[in-house]
């Protein structure tokens, strides 16, 4: 069994999860300030509906591609690939714009939720389902974004599953050591290298997503004779056919193959392909470029200020606590 396949979403979760474990631990904590810690359940509530809410976005992304594919089953080995490649673009997206975003907003963090706590607990009796609403969002939120990627994998079974699974516990352990023992963790480099792994996965994405839609082109080309004008690259570059992403670049398969250690984990962590075409090339480079600078720009922003601007877990808790 390839847990190889494990490692992306458990790293994805792990940062999603800790974004919606510090806002919880802070929820928490404001609660316990403002001498309302009855509505605690109200928080565990959120949390608890938020996963099941994920993981039923996830189920009804799966059963749609394979409800596409039972439509016509002379078809299906275009519709699933076809579909993969289109999650894997919703993923990119969504991940992308939450990594950039959430970099940007880290360190104004503790106000916003205050703001949102307060504000639900002035309306009395429907504070509880204000702070529910408040986690509630937050886990959907980051949820939302693994699901999307674990959909774009779905033939690989119940492995990424797992790897989320394990992220989320991590993430867990990490809010219970920040908010409960009081253990100091620097948060601001945890995001940090989480995001440098992030944006190699979903670079890794990229090439896996263009990879996805050669394959579905490719199928569709050879079944049908009308539509082989779609491959205006097939056969005339290489010998191992491509389909709509030119001529091959390298071919390591013989050196690093990519289904055998430790060529499977880079396939898994950075979307590494013993087989690299040129769009697939230029794809990944350019998301880098693109997405990467500025992300790295982001960080430097925000490293450039003064220690108000550190993110919430390093600064707030023992204020929160108080």
């Amino acid at each position: 069994m390839n847990f190889s396949a494990a490692l992306p979403t458990f790293v994805i979760t792990l940062r999603e999860g800790v974004e919606a474990a510090l806002v919880v631990g802070i929820v928490l904590a404001l609660l316990k300030k403002a001498k309302q810690s009855r509505l605690n359940p109200w928080v565990y509530a959120g949390v608890g509906v938020g996963i099941i809410v994920s993981a039923f976005i996830g189920f009804l992304f799966t059963w749609i591609v394979q409800a596409l594919s039972a439509i016509n089953p002379q078809y299906s080995s275009v519709v699933e690939p076809l579909m993969e490649g289109v999650f894997s673009l919703l993923a990119i997206v969504m991940l992308s714009w939450m990594l950039i975003w959430m970099t940007k907003q880290a360190r104004f963090m503790k106000a916003q939720v205050e703001g949102a706590v307060t504000g639900a607990l002035k309306q009395d009796s429907y504070a509880g389902w204000g702070v529910f609403s408040l986690v509630f969002i937050a886990v959907v939120r980051e949820g939302f974004e693994t699901v999307l990627f674990i959909a774009a994998n779905f033939q690989q079974g119940l492995i990424p599953s797992l790897g989320a699974i394990g992220g989320i516990a991590v993430a867990a352990a990490i809010g219970v050591l920040l908010f409960q023992w009081g253990v100091k963790i620097n948060i601001r480099q945890f995001f940090q290298v989480m995001g440098v792994f992030l944006v190699l996965i979903v670079a890794g994405l990229v090439m896996t997503a263009l990879h996805k839609f050669d394959e579905a082109f490719t199928t569709l080309a050879l079944s049908n004779r009308a539509s082989e004008s779609l491959c205006f690259y097939y056969e005339r570059f290489t010998k191992i056919h491509s389909c709509i992403l030119g001529p091959m670049v390298w071919d390591t398969s013989k050196i690093l193959p990519d289904e055998q250690f430790p060529g499977v984990v880079l396939k898994a962590l950075f979307g590494y392909r013993q087989y690299l075409y040129v769009v697939q090339a230029v794809g990944y480079v350019v998301f880098l470029v693109t997405v990467g600078g500025l992300y790295f720009r982001s960080i430097m922003g925000a490293g450039s200020g003064s220690a108000k601007n550190q993110p919430v877990a390093q600064k707030s808790m023992g204020s929160l606590k108080d």
